[in-house]
């Protein structure tokens, strides 16, 4: 396995290759949302049974880009899929505007983030199945918004409740991944972490190594 990296080690190691005209920014993202949604069913082949419910958690970067892939990725695969947007998709990076207006322009429902605030998510039908963070991936080093903390926070009401899921997308929103500090106190850990080429230093130091659940390294071709 490749030496865990930094945050800006790999957005290096990302721009060199695209520079360099070995991938594009779109393609990288296309084979990142494709890697988690192959991990999702390489580690839960039970849910191949579909159909399926999936919440994405999108942020307003390349992590949300990559989220959006995954929905359209698990609508191609029958699932019934909702995007919780965080943010303004015409404010999206373009890579991340491209995937987003796909779902949205194929009639896949996006959502406001904000309407999770107090809301009872006990007695949802159908259950879903699969939450995914792709709120902000290994660029956070802030604490979360107001809005997403209460969205992870009515997910973890909802986890007392029902029997599901969550996959974060490169690293969990609110962990640094250079020091794998935890930025915002929340009580939700995923089941799954998927990240790509090499584990970030925020995997394996600090509080991140017990918030990652099962740590995926996905080959994305750098």
């Amino acid at each position: 396995m490749t030496d865990a990296l930094t945050s800006a080690q790999m957005r290096n190691i990302e721009q060199t290759a695209i520079d360099g005209g070995k991938v594009t920014g779109l393609e990288l993202m296309d084979r990142a949302g494709k890697a988690v949604v192959k991990a999702i069913f390489e580690t839960w082949p039970d849910l191949l049974n579909a159909p399926r419910r999936a919440g994405i958690l999108a942020g307003p970067g390349n992590n949300g880009g990559d989220g959006f892939v995954i929905a359209n990725r698990l609508r191609d695969y029958g699932w019934d899929v909702e995007v919780f947007h965080y943010g303004d998709i015409d404010k999206m990076p373009p890579d991340a505007k491209v995937n987003a207006l796909a779902f949205a322009n194929a009639g896949g429902v996006v959502s406001p983030i904000i309407p999770f605030e107090g809301r009872d998510m006990r007695f949802a039908d159908p259950p879903t199945d699969v939450w995914i963070d792709a709120f902000f991936g290994i660029g956070l080093t802030r604490p979360l918004p107001e809005e997403v903390r209460a969205a992870f926070l009515s997910i973890s009401y909802e986890r007392n409740w029902q029997s599901n899921k969550l996959v974060a997308v490169d690293i969990l929103s609110g962990i640094d991944a250079d020091t794998g500090e935890r930025l915002t106190e929340f009580p939700l850990k995923p089941d799954m972490t998927v990240t790509f080429h090499a584990p970030k230093i925020g995997h394996l130091e600090g509080e991140g190594a017990d918030w990652c659940g099962q740590l995926i390294v996905k080959n994305i071709g750098l």
